[in-house]
C-alpha cells in the first residue's frame, strides 16, 4: 500500500509549470528558478491553506516573492562576474513531455532576458507577471506588497523600458531555423561569401565562460568580426578533440549543442530576425550547462 500523498501536492504540481516559468523569467537561471520552487514548496507545505480560495494566485505570490529575494541577491554578483552574462539555457520540451514549463516565443528569448535585466527586480517582476503571464493588477499587487497604483506605475515604466529596447521580435524559431542552418554550414566550411549573406551589418557575438572556461570578454559586433570569430571556431573545434553536435531549441531560437569528447562544451544560440542573422550567443560556463547534460 502506497504512502499517502503529502497534503498540497496537488495544487503544487498542478500549477508547477506556471511557477518555474515565473521564477525563471525573473531569474534567467534554470538552477535559481530550482531552488526558488524548492522553498516555495516549504513555504506552502508548511502554511495554513485553508482559507486559501485561489491556489494558483497564491502560490505565485509566494514564488515571486522568493524570485525577488533571489534577484536583489544575484544581482550584486552579477557585478563581479567575468565577461558577458547570459541566461542559463532553457530548451524547448516536447508537447507531450509533462510541461516542465509554459514559456515560449519573444518571451523566452536570450535578448528579451537581457533586457529584462536591465530592469530593477520589482520592475522586472510587475512586467513578467502582466505582460507574460496576464495577472491582474491587484495580484500583482498582493504578490510584490505594492499599492495597485504603484504597481501600474512600475508597470508603466517597465513596459516602456522593453519597448525601446526591443523594437522586433525574433524570428519563430522554425522559419529561423533555414537561416541559422545557412550560417552555421557557412562557418563550418568557411564559406565568408555567404557566411556575410546571412549576417546582419549589425550582428553581434556574445560569449559566457563565467571566467571559468576560455570566452570573449566582450562583445563581438558587426558582420565581418563576428565572421571572423565564427570560422575561427569551427576550425579550432577538431583540434580539441571528437566534436558533437545536435540541433535543437533553446531559449525560442535555433541553437547547436556542441560536445567535446562526449563532454558538453558549449550551447550556440542564433538569433534571426527577418532573413538575417542579428546575434549569436554561446553558453560555455559549465555552471549553466548542468541543465543540458
Amino acid at each position: 500500500m502506497s504512502a499517502p500523498e503529502p497534503p498540497g501536492v496537488a495544487e503544487f504540481t498542478e500549477h508547477r509549470p506556471l511557477l518555474f516559468s515565473i521564477a525563471y523569467e525573473i531569474l534567467g537561471s534554470v538552477a535559481d528558478a530550482e531552488d526558488v520552487l524548492s522553498e516555495s514548496w516549504l513555504r506552502w507545505q508548511e502554511g495554513d491553506r485553508s482559507e486559501v480560495e485561489n491556489p494558483r494566485a497564491y502560490l505565485a505570490r509566494i514564488v515571486t516573492r522568493q524570485a525577488l529575494n533571489a534577484a536583489r541577491a544575484s544581482s550584486r554578483r552579477r557585478e563581479t562576474y567575468v565577461g558577458p552574462w547570459l541566461p542559463e539555457p532553457l530548451e524547448s520540451i516536447a508537447e507531450d513531455s509533462g510541461l516542465d514549463h509554459v514559456l515560449s516565443g519573444e518571451a523566452v528569448t536570450t535578448a528579451m532576458l537581457l533586457v529584462l535585466e536591465s530592469l530593477t527586480p520589482d520592475e522586472r517582476a510587475v512586467f513578467v507577471l502582466r505582460e507574460v503571464f496576464d495577472f491582474g493588477y491587484a495580484e500583482i499587487a498582493d504578490a510584490i506588497g505594492k499599492s495597485q497604483p504603484a504597481v501600474r506605475q512600475i508597470a508603466h515604466r517597465a513596459r516602456n523600458h522593453v519597448r525601446a529596447r526591443r523594437p522586433a521580435a525574433v524570428a519563430d524559431p522554425e522559419d529561423a531555423r533555414a537561416v541559422a542552418e545557412r550560417f552555421l554550414t557557412a562557418a563550418a566550411t568557411g564559406d565568408l561569401q555567404e557566411l556575410m549573406d546571412t549576417l546582419s551589418p549589425g550582428v553581434v557575438y556574445m560569449g559566457d565562460g563565467g571566467g571559468v572556461v576560455a570566452a570573449a570578454r566582450r562583445p563581438i559586433e558587426g558582420a565581418a568580426r563576428v565572421a571572423r570569430m565564427a570560422t575561427g571556431l569551427f576550425a579550432k573545434a577538431p583540434t580539441l578533440g571528437e566534436v558533437g553536435m545536435r540541433m535543437t531549441v533553446v531559449n525560442g531560437m535555433p541553437s547547436l549543442v556542441v560536445t567535446i569528447d562526449g563532454d558538453l562544451d558549449s550551447v550556440v544560440s542564433v538569433e534571426v530576425m527577418g532573413e538575417k542573422v542579428t546575434a549569436v550567443y554561446a553558453v560555455r560556463n559549465p555552471v549553466k550547462l548542468d541543465g543540458l547534460r
